[in-house]
């Protein structure tokens, strides 16, 4: 079943980030469960401002579990999260 997770940064947080961004690619590869992810960016670019994964797993409980023991939400780096049910309908 797939999830999309969404992180959405605390403000003035990008050493928060940077200091956690190793420990946090780790462990999502580590999960075997990412079919794609990546930053939200500002408009220009400049800025990492949250982030974004839609998972494969077998429920919502894994998904909450994967989500809760990422390394940037151990570290605080989220103003906000969200884990929905997400079919992927569209692709190229």
């Amino acid at each position: 079943m797939l999830f999309c997770i969404v992180g959405i940064d605390k403000p003035d947080s990008l050493e928060l980030r940077m200091a956690n961004r190793e420990d946090h690619l780790k462990h999502w590869a580590d999960t075997g469960a990412v079919k794609l992810g990546g930053p939200f960016t500002s408009d220009d670019g400049e800025r990492l401002e949250g982030s974004m994964l839609v998972i494969d797993v077998a429920d919502r409980a894994t998904a909450q579990k994967l989500a809760d023991d990422d390394p940037y939400v151990k570290a605080g780096l989220f103003g906000t999260r969200e884990l929905r049910a997400w079919k992927w309908l569209l692709k190229d």
